[in-house]
């Protein structure tokens, strides 16, 4: 029983959840007895525990929320059921300026645990490949850039972090940003244009949505809050959809905190515009410049 312990404890950071103790043979009383205040375990998450007596590290912790996310009968450490991503898992890299908390975890779906303390899983049917960083299952660096940015409403922070990514030379400016649309590609949707411009049929600018299918007239814009702060700005937003609305175009409007938390919301919204748009002709008043068109769907992360 001691021998399962330590070898538990030397793989996992001195950490072990409620399963692994009761396999190794610890009754739950002991494993509550000796979590208590003063003993020699600490409790850090709903069925994780610290197996000393000093604080966690950094490491610790990060581990501690996969330990807590991961199925109950997998390895933990294998990455197969949950893995570290966004920006704790860019700080255990030491990408500057990451902050090592709030902890996000990708759980495979259909699995969703709750949120505990700083901890926040993710539930995902597009997992990614996973690697080790100091011994935590996490997400590659391209991933948990996309992840950290889909999540956090600090615009300067994101900025920041993504630029220290691409700058210490984790991934390409085009590798991210086919990461930040994959999560549209893995819905089985048409290809759309990607940052088509969109003129009228007298040559004038309307719009350069996020993504547009031209034979429906369907147009998806991503709109960061960080652009909508004054009245001016939001209403510059409005008037780029009235202009593509009164030419025909039906637009979807979302955030990436919601492509990235609700994406079958959004995937639901562009099919039920799909279809209205199929059964129309397309927009006759409207024409595209300068697209780029990425099949569907994307080489998996």
């Amino acid at each position: 029983m001691i021998t399962a312990i330590a070898r538990t404890a030397r793989r996992q950071l001195n950490l072990a959840t409620c399963h692994q103790l009761k396999q190794a043979g610890i009754p739950a009383a002991t494993i509550s007895g000796r979590s208590r205040r003063g003993g020699p375990w600490q409790r850090l998450l709903p069925r994780v525990y610290l197996l000393q007596t000093g604080p966690p590290d950094t490491r610790q912790r990060a581990l501690s929320a996969v330990l807590y996310a991961a199925h109950p009968a997998a390895d933990p450490l294998s990455g197969s059921t949950a893995a570290l991503t966004g920006g704790a898992a860019l700080a255990l890299l030491g990408i500057r300026d990451a902050p090592p908390e709030p902890l996000d975890v990708l759980v495979r779906a259909p699995r969703s645990p709750a949120a505990a303390g700083r901890v926040r899983p993710c539930s995902t049917s597009r997992w990614p490949a996973t690697i080790h960083i100091s011994g935590v299952p996490s997400a590659r660096p391209i991933r948990a850039a996309a992840d950290f940015a889909a999540r956090t409403d600090d615009a300067d922070l994101v900025r920041s972090v993504l630029a220290n990514v691409v700058q210490g030379g984790w991934c390409h400016p085009h590798d991210l940003h086919a990461e930040l649309r994959a999560g549209l590609a893995a819905a089985g949707l048409p290809a759309p244009l990607w940052n088509a411009r969109l003129h009228g049929r007298d040559g004038a600018f309307l719009a350069s949505p996020d993504a547009y299918w031209p034979e429906e007239g369907v147009a998806l814009e991503i709109d960061s809050a960080e652009y909508h702060y004054t009245r001016d700005a939001w209403q510059a937003t409005l008037y780029r959809r009235l202009r593509l609305e009164s030419r025909g175009v039906l637009v979807a409007s979302t955030t990436p905190g919601l492509l990235h938390d609700r994406p079958a919301d959004v995937i639901a919204a562009l099919r039920a515009l799909l279809v209205l748009g199929a059964a129309r002709p397309a927009p006759p008043e409207v024409t595209t410049r300068g697209h780029a068109q990425l099949e569907l769907p994307l080489p998996p992360a």
